[in-house]
C-alpha cells in the first residue's frame, strides 16, 4: 500500500464521477493517506474525527461526518469500528480501497487526455510493471531517479506535483525515448522541472 496508489485510484473515481465529489471529500481522503503514512502504513488504524476537522479546516462536525460517510459508502474507507462521538476514533482500513491487481490507475485521467487531443504519454505506463520481466520499465526508473533527485534537493514532489510532471512531458513528447532524455537531462543539470532537450550531437534530438 503506498500513497501514488491510493491517490491515483481516487482522482480516477473524481473524474468519473465528478457530480459526487465535492472539495471536502478529497480533504479528507488525502489527510487519512497522510495519517496512515505516519503510521507506518498499519492495515487499520484510529481517525479521529476533530483531529481530522482541524486538519483540513472543517468546522461543522455534521458537514464533516456526512463527507466521511460518503466515503465509507464508496468503499474508500472499510469502517472498522465507529466511533461513540466527535470526540472519539472511528477506526477505518484504506486498503480496500486499493486498485484490483492488473487494473489501469488511471483509466480516467487517459479519457481526459485523449477528450483534449492530448497523447496518452506515461500517464498509463508511469507507475506500472513489465508483466514478463517483474520489473519496472526504463521510464519508470528514470521517473524514480527524478523523484529522488527533487528529494534530495530537500523539495519533494508532491502527488500532485507529480501529475503535473507528467502532463507537462506529454505535452513536450509523446515519445517514449525523449520522454527519457528530457528526465536524464533535468537530473544531470539538477532542473527542478522537465523541459525541451537541448541539441545533442550524441542522440541527435533537439
Amino acid at each position: 500500500m503506498n500513497s501514488y496508489n491510493l491517490s491515483r485510484n481516487w482522482f480516477n473515481f473524481c473524474f468519473d464521477n465528478p457530480e459526487k465529489i465535492r472539495p471536502i471529500h478529497t480533504a479528507i481522503y488525502m489527510f487519512s493517506i497522510e495519517h496512515c503514512n505516519r503510521l507506518g502504513w498499519k492495515n487499520k488504524f484510529g481517525f479521529p474525527s476533530q483531529m481530522a476537522m482541524e486538519a483540513i479546516g472543517v468546522k461543522k462536525h455534521q458537514t464533516y461526518i456526512k463527507a466521511f460517510r460518503d466515503l465509507v459508502d464508496w468503499k474508500f474507507f472499510k469502517l472498522v469500528q465507529k466511533s461513540h462521538n466527535q470526540y472519539s476514533s472511528n477506526i477505518i482500513s484504506l486498503s480496500f480501497a486499493l486498485p484490483k491487481k492488473d487494473e489501469a490507475l488511471d483509466k480516467a485521467l487517459v479519457k481526459h487526455g485523449q477528450s483534449t487531443g492530448q497523447s496518452k504519454g506515461h500517464i498509463v505506463k508511469q507507475g506500472t510493471k513489465n508483466k514478463k520481466q517483474g520489473t519496472k520499465s526504463e521510464f519508470d526508473l528514470v521517473f524514480d531517479e527524478f523523484i529522488k533527485m527533487r528529494t534530495n534537493m530537500k523539495k519533494p514532489l508532491t502527488e500532485y506535483a507529480k501529475e503535473l510532471i507528467i502532463k507537462k512531458l506529454n505535452k513536450l513528447t509523446d515519445e517514449e525515448g525523449k520522454q527519457i532524455l528530457i528526465l536524464q537531462q533535468s537530473i544531470e543539470h539538477s532542473w527542478q522541472s522537465v523541459f525541451p532537450l537541448k541539441i545533442n550531437i550524441n542522440t541527435g534530438f533537439a
